[in-house]
């Protein structure tokens, strides 16, 4: 039986959630395109439209939102358990606890339905402000009912009221990742509801497969690569010495997209307006060198910007430490990983793949007593 290393090419099942067209480079959520969505809807819509199939109505929308703020807050011996992390524990590490016990204390929160899919989404945000705050020897926010899910987020972690150009770049961030076909988080999730768990179990695995540096971990780097080039002058000598020692740069290329990914079109827009105009200079300098030498360095690979780059720049702009740049990325993706539970459970089937046999046999142990009792 043939096998295909990494699932490359496999369809691995249907959905009509997201669409992924790698090679012209367009993302779209049920079918609306994923630039038009960024400029015209909210993220709450967004998770409707995902969870439902349609967008809400005005008055659909404002029911939505009522149940979305009614489910922010998480039970205290969630933050109980959070205390009792070291204040150095990966954030990420946080967060699959602290989602984890949320399903233990909130029975809601496993259903595999629209309400734990609500129950999870609402909290995953309040779950890492509070981590936050508690590794700064801070008390926990209490959300806030009249912000938006996004612009809530950032204000529970710092304190402030955001900006209304930090709110809007938030938002667009949350929408933009907030599903991208079977990627190997989702894939993770789905496969672990086919099995009949519950919708909490599926997240929390769906967050430990996001915490990959292949995966969901990448924006962090961009951030690290970034701070290490440090200047405009710097960058094309310190790409260069990267490419020469086989090194890889982090925010481009991607494994679907062989155009430019459509989410760094947008995030880029974004960046402009969010980030310091020098810092935003020398962003744009470094992606054009980069972009420039890795074609010079690999011809024809079609190796462009990807989410990760303009991810890393709008959210050190709004304000996040760099390793909450993932558990954030986790924050967006609660809603898609959710919706795709939702639609594995509406035509399940347990997820069992083959495996193309590459070891030794048969063999035999040979003349040997039997082990006895």
């Amino acid at each position: 039986m043939a096998s295909s290393k990494g699932l490359e090419g496999i369809v691995a099942g249907n959905t009509s959630l997201s669409l992924v067209e790698g090679e012209i480079g367009r993302l779209s959520y049920r079918g609306y395109s994923i630039r038009e969505l960024a400029e015209k809807a909210t993220y709450e819509e967004v998770v409707y439209l995902l969870w439902q199939g349609e967008l809400p109505t005005p008055e659909q929308l404002a029911e939505f939102n009522a149940r979305s703020v009614a489910e922010r807050a998480v039970p205290e011996g969630v933050i109980e358990v959070l205390r009792l992390l070291a204040p150095d524990a990966a954030p990420m590490d946080a967060l699959r606890t602290g989602a984890s016990a949320l399903g233990s204390l909130l029975p809601k929160a496993q259903g595999t339905t629209i309400e734990g899919a609500l129950a999870l989404t609402a909290r995953i945000p309040t779950i890492l402000a509070a981590y936050h705050r508690l590794r700064q020897g801070q008390a926990p926010l209490a959300p806030r009912s009249d912000l938006g899910h996004a612009a809530n987020y950032l204000y529970m972690l710092t304190g402030n009221e955001p900006t209304a150009a930090q709110a809007y770049a938030i938002d667009r961030y949350f929408i933009l990742l907030a599903d991208h076909g079977f990627n190997a988080s989702t894939f993770t999730g789905r496969i672990v509801a086919s099995t009949l768990s519950d919708m909490c179990s599926a997240v929390v695995a769906a967050i430990g497969a996001l915490k990959g540096p292949l995966h969901g971990g990448a924006p962090s780097e961009v951030l690290k690569m970034l701070n290490a080039i440090g200047s405009k002058e710097n960058a094309e000598p310190w790409i260069g010495s990267a490419l020469a020692h086989g090194e890889r740069l982090m925010g481009f290329g991607h494994r679907v997209y062989k155009a430019e990914d459509p989410r760094a079109d947008v995030l880029r827009d974004l960046a402009s307006h969010v980030a310091r105009r020098e810092r935003f200079e020398f962003f744009e300098t470094v992606e054009r060198e980069a972009l420039r030498l890795l074609e010079e360095a690999k011809p024809g690979r079609r190796l462009y910007t990807n989410v990760e780059y303009y991810s890393a720049v709008v959210l050190d702009a709004v304000g996040l430490p760099g390793d909450f740049f993932t558990p954030t990325f986790a924050a967006s993706r609660t809603a898609g990983w959710t919706a795709h539970v939702l639609e594995q459970m509406a035509d399940n089937r347990l997820i069992r793949p083959h495996a193309a046999w590459v070891g030794r046999g048969p063999r035999t142990i040979g003349e040997r007593e039997p082990v006895r009792a």
